[in-house]
């Protein structure tokens, strides 16, 4: 929606000279222009009309839609963060789905002293959708019939997905709002967050909101989403977990309508100001590879940390060994499950990391010497795409209706954002903003968080891999639309995009070496073959506690009764919970810290490694913490506390620390002696034993989280909440590891919490 009463600066910080709105290009520089449309909060936007400019920068095109004119300059962005938008701030890594704050709008005009809150990344169309420009997508509602079954069920599943991230903020009734439901292809978007006031809305209310949905589903799920509603609103589906489960069911069965080819190819190059190239990638640049089939998508981009020559050694070592570990995944898989590939995709990324730290230790290097890697990482699995993600290398995903990065750095300032210290455009301000908080090979897998996200495919898309040679300076945002879009269009190939890409990141950027990887993922409709109606959903009435936490077993909430395991003896376990009682502990858990590793922005060495990431070298990063309360009174006679081994099962326990382990967190892992975890305990949460075995001569205990503590762990460690266990999570600890407290007496209240009544 072009608007001949304002300009549009050119985003190039060199050159900002103004353009007609109708450019495409900057007629000084070239630079492709960007056209960033917020959408406003705040009754400061009544007074104005279509066509104002506010501020002399913003122009009003659309109700509560304003075209931001100079987007090169800094919003403003305060230091203080109103209550009601920390929420965006804490789901930040849902920003595929969910907006972000902008900055503030301060205006004299027409209205005194009001303000305009802005959102960024809001589901408007951009300058591809032409005639549409500046306009929001559809609500789900408008455009849900004659839709077809596996997109209708994939919006469903984000739905689903995002009910305990919004819940756990308060603002879970958002996906309530039909309004603020949005479509942008198969993407499900918010237009806005709405905080729960009194009470949170419920999955019984979903099931009824769902049921509104019927008549215009597709026959194929038509009865099999009927029996999902009337779970949810007779209460049989107790948790969003449960109802992903059986969503993920019916998608796989759903997809099979789709044929679904891929494309590989990968670039790669030192740079005009390097002399030697630390970044890596899989397949070896310049190969294409076409596949229809998942056995060999597999996509990897590693920039590498240390300088010379320990970037360059740390990259392809995690590549090798990425490559080793996942080469027969597919097939070493019986068949498709989201939980066994998460952990397999996680196991493998903790065994990169440990090959590269192991060869640390060999060498003798320590802090800034240690050598370590970025990581993003794609592999194509039945009807999903999954992306591993360490450090500051970045994916983004692309289709005819838009671009979005769907990776969080993992740096200070999106650190600062996701504890809701920042909002993240001011965070970017800092010196040491682009500063890594971990990176693969610098410690212990103990202390590495890999994100691994999974996304539906059912239309065609492009995922695009990049080191930050090319990401540096929203340089993607600029050239996806005209180096990407035409792949989709049939316009240039794979290999011919990607060398471009290359070379904009060597002619715009041109600070570090730049790799990219495209995967292009081509989804068509097999011909009509008389597709079967989807059979009803069936619920298997199995605890949650009694989930085998192996790394090949399935969720750990109850699941759709398909393939019931007769050897597990869950009767007789169940018996003896039933007759024991459940019950918890209080687990007094101070977390300790990370290793941090700071990698400035251009730069390919490390720049420190600190034991404590809220201790940062740079002032401007660090915050304040509020005082710790003291876990005893100082008057409280002192307990000596001792070792878990030997418990009976069930016992309830107090847990205090572990005393082996070189971190001060307890984490719950999924298989006794692995290092992949369920999750981290914060302090306060109730626990129960539940098992224990032994393994290499060493006991471990089996423990369930009945509930999760109240401390404000996000504010003392940099954890994404979602790294934190779940209530009904199992998971094992080393108990000659734990100290407990012997004179520790649950109360009425923790046997009913953790029973569940």
């Amino acid at each position: 929606m072009a608007n001949s009463a304002g300009t549009l600066q050119c985003p190039n910080h060199s050159c900002q000279e103004p353009n007609h709105q109708s450019d495409k290009f900057c007629y000084r520089c070239g630079t492709p222009l960007i056209k960033r449309y917020l959408w406003a909060m705040g009754s400061g936007i009544d007074p104005y009309k279509l066509g104002d400019a506010i501020a002399d920068r913003y122009l009003l095109v659309g109700e509560r839609i304003l075209l931001d004119t100079t987007p090169a300059v800094s919003p403003d962005t305060p230091e203080e963060v109103p209550p009601e938008f920390l929420p965006y701030l804490k789901l930040s890594p849902h920003r595929l789905h969910i907006p972000q704050v902008y900055g503030r709008l301060k205006v004299t005009e027409k209205r005194r002293n009001s303000e305009i809150w802005l959102l960024e990344d809001v589901p408007i169309r951009g300058s591809e959708a032409g005639e549409d420009e500046g306009k929001l997508f559809s609500e789900l509602t408008s455009i849900w019939q004659n839709t077809s079954a596996v997109r209708q069920l994939n919006w469903l599943w984000q739905w689903a997905n995002l009910w305990q991230p919004l819940l756990d903020q308060g603002v879970a009734s958002s996906l309530m709002e039909t309004s603020f439901l949005r479509v942008e292809g198969s993407l499900l978007r918010l237009l806005e967050l709405k905080i729960d006031r009194k009470t949170p809305p419920t999955l019984q209310q979903l099931g009824q909101l769902w049921l509104t949905l019927i008549d215009g589903t597709s026959p194929e799920i038509k009865r099999y989403f009927q029996e999902i509603c009337t779970q949810l609103t007779q209460k049989q589906i107790t948790t969003s977990d449960q109802l992903v489960t059986i969503l993920d069911r019916g998608l796989s069965d759903c997809a099979r309508s789709q044929k679904r080819t891929y494309k590989i190819v990968t670039a790669t190059d030192s740079g005009p100001s390097r002399d030697h190239n630390e970044d890596a990638c899989y397949p070896p640049s310049g190969e294409l590879i076409i596949s229809e089939t998942d056995t060999n998508t597999l996509a990897i981009v590693c920039d590498g940390i240390g300088g010379h020559p320990g970037g360059e050694i740390a990259s392809p070592l995690a590549i090798n060994t990425l490559y080793q570990r996942l080469e027969t995944l597919s097939e070493s898989l019986e068949k498709w499950h989201p939980e066994s590939i998460n952990i397999e995709l996680e196991e493998a990324t903790c065994a990169a990391n440990d090959a590269i730290s192991d060869q640390n230790d060999r060498e003798n290097r320590s802090d800034r010497q240690r050598m370590g890697t970025t990581l993003v990482m794609a592999k194509t699995f039945s009807h999903e795409m999954y992306i591993t993600h360490v450090g500051d290398s970045r994916v983004y995903w692309v289709t005819k209706q838009g671009c979005h990065q769907v990776t969080q750095d993992d740096d200070l300032a999106s650190r600062e954002v996701r504890l809701g210290y920042s909002l993240y455009r001011n965070a970017l301000q800092h010196r040491a903003s682009g500063s890594l908080v971990q990176a693969l090979g610098i410690s212990s897998s103990a202390t590495l968080h890999p994100t691994v996200q999974r996304f539906v495919i059912d239309e065609s898309c492009i995922f695009l891999l990049c080191s930050d040679g090319l990401s540096d300076y929203d340089r993607v945002d600029q050239y996806w639309q005209k180096e990407i879009i035409p792949i989709l269009e049939g316009g240039t190939d794979l290999p011919t995009a990607a060398a471009r890409l290359i070379d904009i990141a060597n002619t715009q950027n041109g600070h570090d070496n730049a790799t990219v990887a495209l995967v292009y993922c081509e989804v068509t409709p097999y011909p009509e073959s008389g597709q079967t109606e989807l059979s009803p959903p069936q619920l298997e009435l199995i605890p949650p506690i009694l989930a085998n936490p192996a790394k090949t077993a399935i969720s750990k909430m109850p699941q759709i009764a398909t393939e019931r395991n007769n050897n597990r003896p869950w009767w007789l376990l169940f018996v003896m919970v039933l007759f024991f009682g459940l019950g918890g502990v209080i687990a007094a858990i101070r977390f300790g810290g990370i290793d941090l590793v700071a990698r400035l922005i251009g730069r390919g060495d490390l720049a420190s490694i600190n034991t404590s990431p809220d201790n940062v070298s740079d002032p401007e990063i660090t915050r304040s913490q509020p005082e710790s309360i003291p876990e005893t009174s100082p008057s409280a006679p002192e307990i000596t506390p001792t070792s878990v081994s030997g418990l009976d099962v069930p016992k309830l326990i107090e847990l205090k620390e572990l005393i082996k382990s070189h971190s001060k967190d307890i984490s719950l892992v999924k298989e006794p002696g692995k290092l992949l975890k369920v999750g981290l305990v914060p302090r306060g949460s109730i626990l129960q034993v539940i098992g224990s075995k032994k393994h290499q001569e060493q006991e471990w205990a089996l423990l369930r989280v009945c509930s999760i503590g109240n401390e404000n762990v996000e504010v003392e460690r940099p954890i994404p909440r979602e790294k934190l266990v779940k209530k009904g999570d199992v998971g094992w600890v080393k108990a000659a590891d734990v100290l407990v407290e012997p004179n520790f007496q649950s109360t009425t209240e923790q046997i009913s919490e953790c029973s569940g009544k």
